[in-house]
């Protein structure tokens, strides 16, 4: 006997494909478009609750090899503090060099700033490039008997150690974080062209020596860091264009602790007052703070001096400086820079004191 035949079932499952293709394609705009809705938005990356967790140290609790030290030229004035800081760039990558003020980083990318009073740790900050568009900024609280770091609150740690008396340095929010390194041209702040350039500036205030293994800009050619190659960069080492070694390490000063705000590109570029070093400028052109701040009106009036007396930077009369009188001062109204400090940085003011002194004042109009 022939086994029975299959067409009908086959006939069946034919018709059965086509009503659920018609169905398909029938069914409601609404239900078409959450079918076709993008899956849900991945949940922000958040830093590890311990420093000792983020990757900064190795099984023998020291800092991992993989994380390269470096030392920026011109550092940043955190009321008196010791620094050592880190980078680590994912294996195999390399950063984007193509706009040479304004460094791209690979995803992946850590650093850590390590912050030291009375010989002391007393906190690390790290930020990290979670993806291709995320930063991830943290502050880490070292515990007393140095054991570990526990991460800060989003809001920050108020008064956590004096610095001077009746001052204490306060641990940053995550919002302050942001705020400076988002109105630069690039996030990260310290490791750029100018800070990692081999031709380091004596006369820098506060200058450290480069740690042993230091990354710069001849190493990270070297080892294929940076993307194009830049060995321009090791040949003619950037350098801020001064007409003598005082006006150059003022400007280098101005460019690392006030040019992440007052840049060409940044929130306050309205304002004209450009302090960052323009690795990719001209070495014929002016530095732009001498360009915009030197012998300009400004917005800020010095207290007590008659009506257009006042200048950012008034050649030749350091009193008549905006710019040196907001530097002196820590009321909250009138303080440069605006966070991260309670002590004036006295070097740094008698350095850009005898700066301005000594320039010429512009010739009578």
């Amino acid at each position: 006997m022939r086994p029975p035949s299959r067409r009908p079932a086959a006939t069946a499952l034919g018709i059965l494909a086509v009503a659920v293709t018609a169905i398909g394609t029938a069914r409601p705009a609404g239900v078409a478009h959450a079918l076709a809705a993008d899956p849900p938005a991945a949940a922000p990356a958040r830093a590890p609750r311990l420093l000792s967790e983020t990757g900064l140290y190795g099984p023998d609790g020291g800092v991992d090899p993989r994380n390269l030290p470096f030392s920026p030229q011109y550092p940043l004035w955190t009321d008196g503090a010791a620094k050592s800081r880190w980078i680590r760039l994912p294996e195999g990558s390399s950063i984007d060099v193509s706009d040479v003020d304004a460094w791209r980083f690979p995803v992946g990318t850590k650093l850590w700033k390590e912050f030291r009073f009375a010989g002391r740790r007393v906190e690390t900050r790290m930020i990290w490039k979670a993806g291709p568009d995320e930063w991830v900024f943290a502050t880490y609280v070292w515990a007393e008997d140095g054991s570990d770091a526990t991460l800060a609150p989003d809001d920050g740690v108020p008064d956590v150690v004096e610095v001077a008396p009746g001052k204490r340095h306060s641990i940053p929010g995550v919002e302050d974080c942001a705020t400076c390194h988002r109105s630069s041209p690039a996030v990260v702040l310290g490791f750029n062209a100018l800070q990692l350039s081999d031709d380091r500036d004596p006369l820098a205030p506060h200058a450290e020596p480069l740690p042993p293994g230091a990354a710069t800009l001849s190493s990270l050619v070297a080892s294929h860091r940076l993307e194009p190659s830049r060995p321009d960069l090791v040949a003619n080492p950037p350098r801020i264009r001064a007409s003598d070694p005082t006006e150059r390490a003022a400007l280098g000063y101005l460019s690392a602790n006030c040019g992440g705000c007052h840049n060409a590109s940044g929130p306050l570029a309205r304002l004209g007052l450009v302090l960052l070093h323009d690795a990719g400028g001209s070495p014929d052109a002016p530095e732009p703070a001498v360009a915009t701040a030197v012998d300009s009106a400004g917005r800020y009036v010095v207290p007590g001096l008659p009506e257009g007396a006042s200048r950012v930077v008034a050649a030749g009369d350091p009193a008549r400086s905006a710019l040196l009188h907001r530097m002196r001062s820590r009321r909250p109204s009138s303080q440069m820079p605006p966070l991260g400090t309670r002590v004036v940085d006295e070097e740094a003011v008698e350095l850009l004191s005898r700066w301005i002194a000594r320039r010429d004042a512009p010739a009578a109009r």
